[in-house]
Parts: C-alpha cells; sequence; structure tokens
C-alpha cells in the first residue's frame, strides 16, 4: 500500500505559482528577443524580483532554457497525441492527418515556441539528457502509427532503389526505440516522412515560402496525403 503524500503547504503552492511567473516571462522573452538573449536578470526586474532570487528557482540561463523546451515539447506532445488518439486505430490515413495538422495548429498558435524546439541551436547551449523524453513523444507517435502500418501489411508503392546495410545499421537505435517490427524499407520512408514534415512547418512559419505558396492551408493538406499514399497509410 502506498504511503500517502505530505499536503502541500502555502510555501509549496507559492514555489508552483512563481516557477509559473518566470516561465511565462521566459517565453515572453522568446517572442521579443529570441532564445539566446534571454535574461534571467531581464526576467527578475519585470517580476519586481532580485535576480538572485530567480536563480534560486533556475540557477542558469541554461537551466531555464530546459525547462521550457521540455514545456514546450509537452505541450505540443499533448496536441499530437490527443489529436491521434481520436481517431480508430484502424484508420491509419487519418491518424496521420490528425497528427500532422495537430503538430501544424500547435506551431502555428506558439510561432516562437516552434522556434525554440526546431529552429537554430541556442549558442552555448547542449541539451541534456531531461529533454529526450519529452522531444521523443511525437516522433513516437508517428512511429506507432508506422508499426500499426507494417502489422496491417499496408502496402508500399515499388522502392526506388534497395536499403542499403549502411542505412539499416545507421537507423538501428530508432528501429529499436520502437520494439515492435518495421521493414528497412517502411521505416526509411518514416524517415523521409517526418523531416518532410518538420520542414514544411518551419519554411511556413520562417516565412521562406512567402509568394511562393498562395495558400498554406490547400498546400499543407495536399503534403500531408501525398505522404500518406507513399507511407501505404490507407
Amino acid at each position: 500500500m502506498e504511503t500517502p503524500s505530505a499536503p502541500r503547504t502555502a510555501r509549496d503552492f507559492a514555489r508552483i505559482e512563481l516557477t509559473r511567473a518566470i516561465l511565462t516571462r521566459a517565453r515572453a522573452q522568446l517572442a521579443d528577443v529570441g532564445p539566446g538573449e534571454l535574461s534571467v536578470r531581464q526576467i527578475a526586474r519585470e517580476l519586481g524580483m532580485a535576480s538572485s532570487a530567480v536563480y534560486r528557482y533556475f540557477p542558469s540561463r541554461d537551466h531555464l532554457i530546459t525547462a521550457l523546451l521540455v514545456e514546450c515539447y509537452d505541450e505540443s506532445g499533448d496536441a499530437v497525441e490527443a489529436a491521434e488518439a481520436g481517431v480508430p486505430r484502424q484508420q491509419l490515413r487519418k491518424r496521420w492527418t490528425a497528427m500532422a495538422h495537430a503538430l501544424r495548429d500547435w506551431a502555428l498558435d506558439h510561432r516562437h515556441e516552434y522556434a525554440l524546439l526546431y529552429g537554430s541551436p541556442v549558442p552555448g547551449y547542449a541539451a541534456p539528457e531531461d529533454t529526450v523524453m519529452p522531444a521523443m513523444r511525437t516522433p513516437q507517435v508517428f512511429l506507432a502509427l508506422i508499426a500499426d502500418a507494417e502489422k496491417q501489411g499496408a502496402p508500399l508503392g515499388a522502392p526506388t532503389m534497395p536499403v542499403p546495410r549502411k542505412e539499416r545499421a545507421a537507423l538501428a537505435p530508432i528501429a529499436e526505440s520502437v520494439g515492435r517490427p518495421i521493414s528497412d524499407e517502411r521505416l526509411v520512408r518514416a524517415m523521409m516522412a517526418w523531416p518532410l514534415l518538420i520542414g514544411q512547418l518551419t519554411l511556413e512559419l520562417f516565412g521562406h515560402l512567402h509568394k511562393g505558396v498562395l495558400d498554406y492551408d490547400v498546400h499543407f493538406t495536399h503534403l500531408v496525403d501525398r505522404v500518406a499514399g507513399d507511407l501505404g497509410l490507407t
């Protein structure tokens, strides 16, 4: 029998509230100056606190960036997981469509947070192990879908070339992370589809398709549908 946890104290609630306030101001800074210029001292000034008080919650800028990464990966993961889970398991194409559009919707609503996750690396910052599991949430939804397609025997089009042994070895960690059988050809196509999705979102959000694509919604919907066909999702 589990021992009941001790009730939270007023100090506990104050800490939670202040942590939330710090992260909220940090996210506002992402929009104003970007993650590379994130300033704990500026956040302290905006909250009317001494910087030493903020450092008790986040000992350095890097700790604050890590907390932002984890929070944003979890938020996007929540959105993708909820959308994909709302579709019957056998409807592979609709599951893919739901998760792709959920990620885009989250990105459009959180452009600066998306840039933190998928944009240029923050100078001088190395993401710690704490960020790995949150970062894997959305890709794991996609890989589980690909494994389900393999299990259902969803047919792929004819491969354009065989998968080399070196490529198979290169993708071994990803194949192992799924924990279910996926053919080499299907895994390679999945690894083509995922960067295509992230690349499309990045080009759109960062303005690189301006005047080149006249209707982003139509283009994204068509791209997602084309990828579904390539992956054999029906």
